[in-house]
Order: C-alpha cells, then structure tokens, then sequence
C-alpha cells in the first residue's frame, strides 16, 4: 500500500519555518551496497579497557493480576533470566532471535517455539540482537561490549569484536554493515564479515541511541548530554549538531525517522519530543508533555513519578507521529497541524511501541505485561492481549501484521496472533 503524501508536503504552521522536502530518487539497494564498499574503513582493531559488568536488581515480584490469562500461540522459555530483546528475520518473519539477563541469545521458529541455534560465548546480559536485511546474518551484542555474528544458514559465528560497554545496535537496511553506539560516545560502523571498521566519534558521553536513515548514507545518533548528531557515513564526517536551545535538556533516549528520511524525531529523559528536518538540521517543532493535562501531584510523603519519552515512531499511511511516555501516556500527534491529536492512557508505563507497516494502527507494551493495539484515528483501543507475569521489556511485529512476539521479565518470549478479521 502507498502511504499518504509525505510530511515534506505538509504546510507547517507557527513561528517555524515552512520546510521543503526535495525527493531524490531512492537508490536501489546494489547502489546502497556498492557505494558502502566504497567507504574508507580504518584498519584497526582497536582496543578498549575491560568494561565492568553491570549489576541488575532481582526481579521484582510479580503483579498482581498478571497470572492466569495467557493468550498467546507459542511460548519460548529457553531463557533463564528476564529476556531483554527480540527481532525478526527481515526476509521470511519465520524466526525469531531473543537475548537476555541469562548472557544467552537463541535463533528460534515462530512457528513452534523450535531451537535452531544458540549465539554462545556472551559474558553479560545479551541486550541487543538482530537480522541483516535479508536475513542471511545474525547479530548479538552484550552490555559488556561483545558483538558476535552468524550466518544463520550455516548456524556458525563468522565475526566477533569487543567495544566500550555497549547501548545500541543496528543492521544497514540495505548492506551487510553493522552500526553501534557506545557508552564512550563513539559509534563504530563494520562491514560484515570483514570486518574493516570505522569510527564516529561523538562527545565525551555515551551514545544513547541511533538510527541509520532510509537513505542508507546517514545515521542520526542521540547523546548522554541531550545533543543529537547527523553523520554522513561514507565521509564519517558531522552534517548536522543539534545542542543547547535546539538539542534537549536531558539524555536522549531514543530516534525515528518518516518512511523517506525527510523528517527525524528524538525524545529525550526531558519529556519533549522534537521533529527535525534531516535536510537542513533545523527542529521544526517541539512536542512538549507539559502541554498535556498535568497528572495529580503526589500526595504526602510520596515521590512525583518521573516520567521521560521512552519510544516513538512515524506513521507510514497518514501524517501521525507517536510517543510513548513513562507515565503510561500514549499520545497521536498530527504532523499537518502539530498539535496532539490523541491521549490513550495506560495504566503502566510503555516500554516500546510500533506501527503496522501499511495501516493506521500502533502497537504498545507495557509494564503491566500486556500488549495493545491502537486505531491512531480515532484513538480508541482495538484490542489487548496478555500472557505474561511480568512486564514485557521488547517486543516485535511482522510484516503483515498477523503476529506479535514479545519478551518479559518472566524469562519468556512469547508469539501471539493479532490478525483481525476486519482485514
């Protein structure tokens, strides 16, 4: 299904300037792939100081309430910790791979729940994970800083190398090159499986979260410091710094960009999200929490909850953004006309949210265990689905929205049919 025009026709009001998107032409991906293996990697393999291990707190006990309902299809519990991440295969959505608390990360069927292999030989918990774009690689990266590769046919490792404690990882949507961030500021960009490396170095500050464009020549990378930076990745140069006024006043705890790249969100520990033009570095406008009916002051002797951004993400369909706060608020933002658009509240706080390829729909987690779809227009609830006994810390949809698997403290990973008969 086409999406809708794109924000970049959209008039924007206020004092902000109106932007102009101009539409190059998406390469093809053997463009993408030869222009990646015309960047000047360093031929280093340089080495970092052993990194402490992080302690985690005990699971907490569980909810009530959380027991008991269990709607899901298949349950993998291979696990023996809380399981902090998972991805699907881009390719064929037939397999999953999961990471977690356990130092483990396994390659399994959706289908069944079927082990095919383990990613063995992490030392820390297992924090990021996921498939080239089609499917032929896997990745598993631990906190510690050591990311493994796998070719998933052959089930065997074929690259492996050890950073800074890590925070985030992403595969190239269009090539076999890997990018991460590190809690030194750096991010580190390989091709796979030769591993020629190169490097972005960022402040003096960990690189909190990060996002390679659709146009496979940019990645934005947010900070500790509350500033975000667009970098060319063929030339590793800056192309863009957002600080002071125009970056945030906290960490930045995650990025998005719009299907064609044009328009870039960041959300931040601050509680305000901003839309940036991607072209011109320029922030269009400010979605800020405080703009929402405040939530009651805690009464004595208790502490004001905090809240931050903790996901968001366009919609591919209409001109809707998403955010999901700590506090449980999922807010519909319009891009057209910059004001909020919907409240959907929740009880817990939301861990993550996605939106369905080709429809208005998005999809929540939250620390109640429950996952939930949500119709953007009129924001009303579709439906919801549990069968967990903790909160769920990940969780993914496939292309056709037809599943959802999810991750939990509960130690498992879980498959749940989503389809609608309205389809």
């Amino acid at each position: 299904m086409e999406p809708a025009e794109g924000p970049g026709a959209l008039g924007f009001h206020g004092d902000e300037e109106i932007i102009e998107v101009v539409e190059l032409g998406p390469p093809g991906p053997d463009d993408l792939a030869d222009e990646m293996e015309d960047v000047d990697f360093d031929e280093e393999g340089a080495e970092e100081p052993d990194a402490e291990a992080w302690e985690t707190e005990d699971d907490e006990g569980v909810e009530d309430g959380m027991e008991g309902q269990d709607d899901s299809e298949v349950t993998f519990s291979l696990h023996s910790a809380s399981v902090f991440c998972v991805s699907l295969d881009p390719k064929t959505n037939t397999l999953a791979v999961t990471g977690g608390e356990d130092d483990k990360a396994f390659v399994w069927r959706v289908s069944d729940g079927e082990l095919l292999f383990e990613c063995s030989g992490h030392k820390d918990s297992v924090t990021c994970a996921g498939f080239s774009h089609d499917s032929v690689f896997v990745a598993t990266g631990d906190m510690s800083g050591l990311i493994k590769v796998w070719r998933v046919e052959s089930k065997e490792e074929v690259w492996s190398f050890e950073v800074g404690d890590l925070e985030w990882m992403e595969w190239h949507p269009q090539a076999h090159v890997l990018l991460a961030g590190t809690a030194d500021g750096n991010s580190w960009m390989w091709k796979i499986p030769s591993g020629d490396c190169k490097t972005f170095q960022g402040p003096a500050c960990p690189a909190t979260c990060g996002r390679i464009l659709p146009d496979g020549k940019r990645a934005v990378v947010g900070y500790e410091d509350g500033t975000m930076r667009i970098w060319d990745l063929k030339q590793g140069t800056s192309l863009h710094v957002l600080k002071g006024q125009d970056g945030h006043q906290d960490p930045l705890t995650c990025v998005a960009s719009n299907q064609d790249g044009s328009l870039i969100m960041t959300g931040s520990v601050d509680c305000h999200t901003k839309l940036v033009n991607s072209a011109t570095g320029k922030v269009v406008c400010v979605f800020k929490m405080e703009n929402m009916a405040p939530k009651a002051p805690a009464s004595e002797g208790e502490e004001a909850e905090s809240n931050s951004v903790e996901s968001l993400g366009f919609c591919n369909v209409m001109p809707l953004a998403a955010v999901g706060y700590l506090d449980g608020t999922l807010a519909i933002y319009d891009l057209s006309t910059q004001s909020l658009r919907h409240k959907c509240q929740h009880e817990s706080g939301i861990v993550q949210l996605l939106w369905e390829e080709s429809s208005a729909v998005v999809y929540t987690c939250s620390l109640d265990g429950a996952v939930r779809l949500w119709d953007a227009r009129s924001g009303k609830m579709i439906s919801e689905y549990r069968g967990h006994s903790a909160e769920i810390l990940d969780f993914a949809v496939n292309k056709d929205a037809s599943i959802v698997v999810t991750t939990s403290g509960d130690h498992q990973a879980k498959v749940f049919c989503v389809q609608r008969p309205d389809r």
